[in-house]
């Protein structure tokens, strides 16, 4: 599609999302001695903050931090790009950068590489500089890569018997524990598991992977939901976990990891991005993490027989195409990326770095909690990028809301998980 063409596409679909804008607060750009920053985790908002304020006191620039929850701050973005007035400096995702990218709204970081000692792109997780990269230009910079480990509680799984995951379980050792935690705990309501249809990086999206299925192939043209492999891996699912978990309809209405860390749940998949939430947690010392479980029949598919998977994903550090003093709102993204920029923020605890081999410091920032396992699966293992395409949004909420069906009826999986192929298909199609 051509970039005139795929702006006013990007236009009305902006305008849809506008009705609320006005009560947000501004977030725009900060003039020449002030970089508006915006991101949509509180729980990294400390550690960002430090590290701006080591750009304020190294360059005189005053840094603007603020904090949205996930919608509004693509509805505060959207609002910025519709009006020509977004924040200095934000977080990109790989579900969005696309749009952002291909309708010039992202300023072009390439000059500003080849003159930045402290900036090799060599030097960042391949994967996710490709995330952020179009037509050979760069529009962010790596900001973290995530890996995705099992967590339990070892209360719960000290009070009904049950022995606590090994980095040499299988998924079979997992469906078993989460069944034998389930039937032990019916009376007390605590289930083994849960998963819900949204958690894919941090859930089933690695079952697909390891059981040698797919999401999308490499071309991004055509949908592997209807794959035999990843149609095993959903059936599995549908067999073993779902029975095992709490009904769809709770998990509609509380988060699973409110459900965990209300001691409802002995186990879940998560990512390292919300390890700071669970340290910080009344019951985190009851808390542990394992390596994710593998599947050991895999022959020929992602992941070597008896390898295990682990999606990863990177947020990328991006400017507005607009912003009124780029070379300050640069040289902060480059603070944030550069060797020092990404050991600080490991040693902090912010989260695990895009630049490779700096997030050992990362599993040390929280004393009490053995966090090796999001390490140890990049070695041990083998790391799946997060799937995407052009709209990666439109087909990944496919699968959130028809996959409801799936888990109220866990006997009409392969159905669904073939329908969803059809429309996904269909998104890919136009792209």
């Amino acid at each position: 599609m051509k970039r005139n063409v795929m702006s006013k596409v990007l236009a009305a679909a902006m305008v849809m999302s506008l009705a609320n804008v006005t009560a947000l607060p501004a977030a725009a750009s900060g003039g020449d001695d002030t970089l508006n920053v915006v991101i949509w985790d509180t729980n990294q908002q400390a550690g960002i903050q430090a590290i701006c304020d080591d750009y304020t006191a190294k360059t005189g620039v005053k840094v603007n931090l603020q904090v949205k929850n996930w919608d509004s701050y693509w509805t505060l973005l959207e609002a910025g790009a519709m009006g020509g007035d977004m924040p200095d400096v934000f977080w990109m995702h790989i579900n969005e950068t696309q749009r952002y990218m291909g309708n010039d709204l992202l300023l072009k970081l390439d000059d500003y590489i080849a003159a930045d000692d402290a900036i090799d792109l060599e030097n960042y997780y391949p994967g996710i500089v490709d995330i952020y990269s179009l037509d050979g230009s760069t529009y962010a910079l790596p900001k973290d890569h995530d890996t995705i480990a099992l967590i339990y509680n070892k209360e719960i799984f000290d009070k009904y018997g049950v022995d606590y995951p090994t980095s040499d379980w299988t998924w079979d050792d997992y469906a078993a524990a989460a069944a034998a935690i389930t039937e032990a705990g019916k009376d007390d309501n605590v289930y083994g598991t849960a998963m819900n249809t949204n958690d894919g990086q941090d859930g089933w999206y690695n079952l697909i992977y390891d059981f040698g299925g797919y999401l999308i192939t490499d071309d991004k043209k055509t949908s592997g939901m209807d794959n035999e492999n990843t149609l095993a891996a959903m059936k599995w699912l549908a067999d073993n976990l779902i029975p095992v978990m709490p009904d769809q309809s709770m998990m509609a209405e509380t988060d699973p990891d409110v459900m965990f860390q209300s001691g409802m749940l002995g186990m879940m998949l998560q990512g390292s991005w919300m390890v700071n939430t669970f340290y910080q947690a009344e019951n985190s010392d009851n808390y542990a993490w394992e390596m994710i479980p593998y599947y050991d029949a895999n022959e020929n598919g992602s992941c070597d027989e008896g390898e295990r998977c682990s999606l990863y994903n990177g947020l990328g550090w991006a400017a507005s195409a607009n912003c009124s003093n780029p070379d300050a709102a640069y040289e902060l993204i480059s603070t944030f990326c550069s060797e020092e920029g990404q050991m600080k923020q490991s040693e902090l605890g912010v989260t695990m770095a895009g630049y490779i081999g700096a997030s050992d410091a990362f599993v040390e920032a929280f004393p009490g909690m053995d966090l090796s396992p999001f390490i140890e699966v990049e070695e041990n293992g083998t790391l799946i990028q997060h799937p995407s395409s052009k709209n990666t949004t439109q087909w990944e909420t496919t699968f959130t809301t028809e996959l409801v069906n799936a888990w109220r009826n866990p006997e009409t999986m392969e159905d669904v998980c073939k329908s969803i192929a059809g429309t996904m298909n269909g998104f890919l199609a136009n792209e």
